[in-house]
């Protein structure tokens, strides 16, 4: 059986929109994936298909692509596959027992607590652009949110006499988090005094404006967090997912336990989370010395 991609493909990304609310990040990769998955195929596949499958996995091993990457393509390939066997489009799932690639358990990057402070203290809060990029890494350091998350706040979504924040995450899954007097100080100061100083009359919805009253992208974020790196001396790999990292891994530091960290960073597997479990590893030798009877 010979499958032309184009329409499946359209179809399942149509289901994962409409049926799924998944979010644009992730129809993106989606789509991205099986853009590359048609690219090797010619735009046909051949059924049953496993050898060519695998196949494709050793090709993108060969180009050069990470083994976490290539298991999320190996992800988007069942879930499409799996779609079209439940619509009925195919006979058997070719994807059934494809394995992903081997992961190597790595540790996240993240800064340590000076760092934090440097970083931070970066941005020039005389000025209305310096006092939201504070309140942004403020705020991203005291949740944990992810970068696409933080850039769609709402002004609603922050309650902050409550200290507390709602977003909506992978899933399109809400979820409140806690938020320190440092980001909630910065926040109020951004708002009184450089919100309005950006916006300059206009109206918008979002927390965190450019001067035309939409959000600041994903990709502007990066931006700028790489320049007030620059300034603090951190030359090596960062993103903002490394304040994520550290946000999660300042909280394990101090003692908070691993299913309560799984909730603020909106993981829907504790799997996930237990990437962080390195630093719960660095302090076992200091918890039973301190609180073994026979240390």
């Amino acid at each position: 059986m010979l499958l032309e991609l184009a329409n499946p493909i359209r179809q399942f990304l149509d289901f994962c929109r409409v049926e799924k609310s998944l979010s644009p990040n992730s129809l993106s990769s989606y789509s991205l994936d099986l853009q590359r998955f048609t690219e090797f195929c010619a735009g046909r596949f051949e059924l049953p298909g496993h050898t060519s499958l695998a196949a494709y996995l050793d090709h993108l091993q060969a180009s050069g692509l990470g083994s976490r990457s290539a298991a999320r393509h190996v992800t988007t390939l069942r879930n499409f596959f799996g779609y079209l066997l439940r619509e009925g489009i195919i006979p058997t799932d070719p994807s059934e027992h494809l394995r992903s690639p081997k992961q190597w358990e790595t540790i996240p990057k993240f800064l340590n607590p000076d760092q934090i402070e440097v970083l931070i203290g970066t941005p020039d809060t005389s000025q209305p652009k310096g006092l939201r990029d504070r309140a942004m890494f403020e705020l991203l350091y005291a949740s944990g949110l992810r970068v696409s998350e933080l850039c769609r706040l709402g002004l609603r979504d922050l309650n902050l006499d409550l200290g507390v924040l709602r977003t909506t995450g992978k899933g399109n899954k809400q979820r409140l988090v806690p938020v320190g007097k440092s980001a909630v100080l910065a926040v109020r100061e951004y708002l009184a005094n450089g919100r309005p100083a950006v916006l300059k009359g206009r109206a918008s919805r979002y927390l965190f404006v450019t001067a035309r009253g939409t959000f600041l992208t994903r990709q502007a974020f990066w931006k700028l967090l790489a320049v007030h790196a620059r300034k603090a001396g951190i030359f090596h790999g960062i993103t903002p997912h490394v304040l994520r990292h550290s946000f999660a891994t300042h909280l394990l530091e101090g003692g908070a336990d691993l299913r309560s960290v799984q909730v603020m960073l909106g993981h829907a597997d504790i799997s996930t989370t237990q990437i962080y479990t390195h630093v719960m590893r660095s302090r076992l030798r200091e918890t039973v010395e301190k609180h073994h009877p026979r240390a």
